[in-house]
């Protein structure tokens, strides 16, 4: 048995936040409750300690095979990331798997969804279950997407139901933009038939002369063109009709514009089942970082000004972007260190998500602590209806505790086998202190150990 003692609990699903200790036996919460801990302190803090008349039921730390003393820190849900590329199989060299689970575990991430971009590409059963099987080898939960087209092509949609029926969570060409309309009502109609969600990343080729970066003051100081907001928005408001008219459900990727956002808001307003995501580099940077960090801000889409980042924030602040999800892309060294136009877009995320969340959201007076939570839990897991992303008495050990108000600095030293990330060197609060999945310890950085 595990006993965490003297932390603070939010759980956005139930809406509890409370100091409690948490009992963890066979990889289930057997508890929750004021078993131990310093609670008259506790109870200072919060006028609204429904326990503090149990603090003197007190247990020994014997009694347990480890005691965690949360002590000044944050207990929540393991995180939930609908978004990452592990690159397995066809690119391991980036990174594979099982470093992609231990980028997610020092993280503070129990569940992941890996997105279909392989190769060969998820689009067929076998596929799929060579990542499902070999995600249930690592210390955490490794779900999977399947493509909407056969090979990203954007011309035949995949057998969704058999592909469903094998365990996709979702359909998406993510990377690729679809640009048959037919093709995408028709996708809709079907996932409608199977209750699954879609999710699309948005981005018009027709309208972008340069990949990863906005078209703007800095893609013409460095005379690179640049990808404008058009291309992502023209494709958001046609997506956005479509399952309007449809009654489909989905979720548009990496949100990264204003009138994109404003597009999401009205549509939620006539009756359409969109849902958006914004990544941590969405709502942290503008397009100036280009600049400072060359092709290790190179991400589609682009990095935009600092309206559609405020844009994004506000989306965040009212419900209208309703998920945080990193869109975790990693590159080799040598990939990076070529030219911008020739560099692959994208960047690393899973290990840097919740700091930033803090940093930049709640540290700032733009979420609280539990609306950024339930971004990063509860509502990923709803809309992929995962049965994940909360804490309570019978349900999965799947946990993270981490430290709110200690600062770090981002090193080059990831679980991940990439390094690509911009925020390297980057003063952060909140850390990461363990991760629990199913019960196990499967992160503590006390000994900076990732479980194998």
């Amino acid at each position: 048995m595990i006993l965490i003692k003297n932390g603070y609990i939010i759980d956005p699903a139930s809406g509890f936040e409370d100091y409690a200790d948490i009992v963890i036996e066979d990889g289930i919460i057997k508890k929750i409750g004021c078993l131990d801990g310093d609670y008259d302190n506790a109870a200072s803090q919060n006028n609204n300690q429904s326990n503090s008349n149990n603090k003197n039921n007190k247990t020994s730390d014997s009694n347990y095979e480890q005691v965690i003393d949360a002590k000044g820190m944050i207990i929540a849900p393991g995180l939930v990331d609908t978004h990452v590329h592990f690159r397995d199989p066809g690119f391991t060299y980036k990174e594979d798997i099982e470093t992609g689970a231990q980028a997610a575990a020092a993280g503070g991430f129990t569940t992941v969804m890996c997105m279909a971009n392989t190769k060969p590409v998820i689009d067929n059963v076998e596929t799929l279950k060579y990542v499902l099987d070999k995600g249930k080898t690592t210390p955490i939960n490794v779900y999977s997407a399947a493509a909407v087209s056969k090979g990203f092509k954007g011309e035949e949609l995949t057998d969704f139901k058999s592909l469903k029926e094998a365990g996709a969570y979702v359909f998406t060409d993510d990377g690729i933009p679809l640009k048959d309309e037919l093709l995408v009502k028709k996708a809709m109609e079907e996932a409608k038939k199977l209750d699954m969600p879609l999710s699309f990343h948005e981005e018009n080729p027709a309208f972008i002369e340069q990949q990863g970066i906005n078209k703007g003051v800095v893609s013409d100081k460095l005379g690179l063109g640049g990808a404008p907001a058009l291309s992502e928005y023209i494709m958001v408001a046609r997506d956005c009709m479509l399952a309007l008219e449809t009654g489909a459900t989905i979720c548009i990727q990496h949100i990264s514009s204003e009138v994109s956002v404003e597009l999401v808001r009205t549509a939620k307003r006539l009756g359409a089942d969109v849902h958006a995501e914004a990544t941590p580099q969405h709502f942290s940077l503008t397009e100036d970082i280009v600049i400072e960090k060359g092709t290790l801000a190179r991400v589609n889409p682009p990095i935009r000004t600092e309206e559609d980042r405020q844009a994004i924030i506000k989306a965040l602040a009212d419900g209208t972007i309703d998920i945080i999800a990193t869109d975790h892309a990693p590159h080799s060294r040598e990939e990076k260190a070529k030219e911008f136009k020739a560099a692959p877009s994208g960047m690393i995320g899973l290990e840097t998500s919740l700091a930033l969340g803090v940093t930049n959201l709640v540290k700032t007076g733009k979420l609280t602590m539990k609306e950024l939570l339930s971004k990063m839990t509860i509502n990923p897991a709803k809309l992929y209806k995962m049965d994940k992303g909360y804490i309570k008495e019978g349900g999965a050990a799947d946990i993270v505790i981490y430290a709110p108000d200690e600062k770090w600095v981002v090193s080059e030293n990831f679980a991940s086998k990439a390094a690509n990330s911009p925020f390297i060197g980057d003063e952060l609060y909140g850390k990461i202190k363990y991760t629990i999945c199913n019960g196990n310890v499967v992160y503590s950085d006390a000994n900076k150990k990732v479980a194998e």
